[in-house]
């Protein structure tokens, strides 16, 4: 694995800083990257309706284009 300088420098600092060994920086940093990305992917969308008469003709749900 290979980290930027920048990131990597600034993860030994806080480990170093928290009296943490850098592989539990890195460890706590990608569980939190995780399960933060799991967690916005369970969040359902809200989509607004609108009554009406259902599909209009010559409306083609499959093409996206236009």
């Amino acid at each position: 694995m290979r980290l930027n300088g920048d990131l990597l420098a600034w993860a030994q600092e806080l480990a170093a800083r928290t009296g943490r060994t850098l592989d539990q920086v890195i460890e706590e940093a990608l569980r939190l990257s995780l399960s933060v990305s799991k967690k916005a992917r369970r969040r359902r969308a809200r989509l607004p309706t609108i009554r009406g008469d259902g599909l209009q003709p010559g409306v083609d749900i499959d093409d996206t284009a236009g």
